[in-house]
This record gives C-alpha cells, sequence and structure tokens, in this order.
C-alpha cells in the first residue's frame, strides 16, 4: 500500500477520553428518559414527541462514535445521513397528520 493510499485510508479515532464522554452523555439521556416516564409529564401530548427526539439523539450520538460514522468518508456519512433524514421527515409528518386528526375527532 502507498502513502497515498494509506493517507486515504487513514482516519482519527476517538480516544477512551472521549468514548468515557460519549458513555457519560447517553447515561444522562437515559435516565432523563426514564425520569420523564415517571413524572407526571407523562400525561402531556409533548410526552411522546419529546422521548422521541432524546431517543434520536442517543441514536444519533451511538452512529457517530460507536459505528465511527464521523470519521468515515463523506460519501458513506450522505449515504446513510441523507435516507435517515428523509425516514425521520416522513415519520415526523406522519405523527403531525395523526395528531392533528385525534384533536379534530375529540
Amino acid at each position: 500500500m502507498s502513502d497515498h493510499e494509506h493517507a486515504d485510508h487513514a482516519h482519527e479515532h476517538p480516544t477512551w477520553k472521549q468514548y468515557k464522554w460519549v458513555a457519560i452523555i447517553l447515561g444522562v439521556i437515559t435516565g432523563l428518559e426514564v425520569w420523564i416516564y415517571y413524572t407526571p409529564f407523562k400525561d402531556s401530548p409533548y410526552f411522546v414527541p419529546t422521548l422521541l427526539i432524546l431517543s434520536a439523539t442517543k441514536f444519533a450520538i451511538v452512529v457517530m462514535f460507536y459505528m465511527h460514522l464521523r470519521y468515515d468518508h463523506k460519501l458513506f456519512r450522505a449515504l446513510f445521513t441523507g435516507p435517515l433524514l428523509i425516514a425521520m421527515s416522513t415519520i415526523a409528518a406522519l405523527l403531525f397528520l395523526f395528531i392533528n386528526r385525534h384533536h379534530a375527532v375529540l
């Protein structure tokens, strides 16, 4: 393998310190999700969207760090995040469609 090819494949990896902070952040978000579930906020109309946002945040963190997407080539990032954004937009649109329909029935 030539130096040029090696340079194309070489990329930085997270350090143990970064992994530690990612794990702490994921733990805090999970704790927040559990706390939200056991509070009166559970009866709020914002309960499900809040948990979905927190869950999506954890998903993004796991993909970026533990699956090393943050350190992959930009093409691979685009091939992953493009369809993901389309899927998330579709789910959000359906969620708002059914929320509005539910309120219209009441």
